[in-house]
């Protein structure tokens, strides 16, 4: 699996590098700015961007604004944006075009090997990989402005986060110790309260979920 690193810092960069050279992924391009970032999505056409959101030259959201436009060129281009804060406009602009391949991650889930490297999997498949700290923030914005959230029981609300981080019923029952059928009920309850339409389509449930609670904002 090709990956394109934009990440300016060089220690970070170098080791984001040797992490997932060492997990199977070959490493088309490690740059470190804006404009070499653009040149190598639209050259080297990886499976997997993974992308800092400050890049120089300007520091502020080059790093995104970059691998968005390059969606734009390749629609479904999959992008794992690593940011050093919770940022849920960054997030949105994401999952704006409502397709997958997406993935947005603090950087300090970095430093889990295993996480990391699943979520630029999941994403680089075409999956939704949305970092939990920016879900728990969209559940607490939601469940203050008294929507539908507020009406989840806490079981349910457990779900939904994990849901929405991208795991299938299979995993959502392990991390729970449930059994699938239980999260397949408690699904249904969060769709049917929500509003939202069953789907049995792991990334398009992501993605209707996440929609439903930014409209909270």
């Amino acid at each position: 699996m090709r990956v394109v690193l934009a990440e300016d810092l060089f220690l970070l960069r170098d080791g984001l590098v040797r992490l997932l050279e060492a997990h199977g992924f070959e490493i088309a391009a490690a740059v470190e700015s804006g404009p070499e970032l653009t040149r190598a999505l639209a050259e080297l056409d990886p499976d997997v961007a993974v992308v800092d959101v400050r890049l120089p030259p300007t520091h502020t959201d080059e790093g995104l604004q970059c691998a968005l436009a390059a969606r734009r060129a390749r629609p479904g281009l999959p992008v794992l944006v690593l940011s050093q804060h919770v940022e849920q406009l960054y997030a949105r602009e994401l999952l704006a075009d409502g397709t997958g391949g997406v993935g947005y991650l603090l950087k300090d889930r970095v430093f889990d090997a295993a996480q990391f490297t699943d979520a630029v999997r999941q994403v680089a498949g075409g999956g939704t990989a949305m970092d939990p700290q920016v879900i728990q923030q969209l559940l607490s914005r939601r469940a203050v402005d008294e929507g539908p959230v507020a009406r989840l029981t806490p079981r349910e609300r457990e779900v939904l986060e994990l849901m929405a981080q991208g795991r299938s019923n299979a995993a959502i029952a392990a991390k729970l110790v449930i059994t699938e059928r239980a999260v397949a009920k408690h699904t249904a309850n969060i769709f049917a309260k929500l509003g939202l339409e069953v789907s049995d389509d792991d990334n398009r449930r992501v993605l209707a979920v996440l929609a439903h609670l930014d409209r909270g904002r």
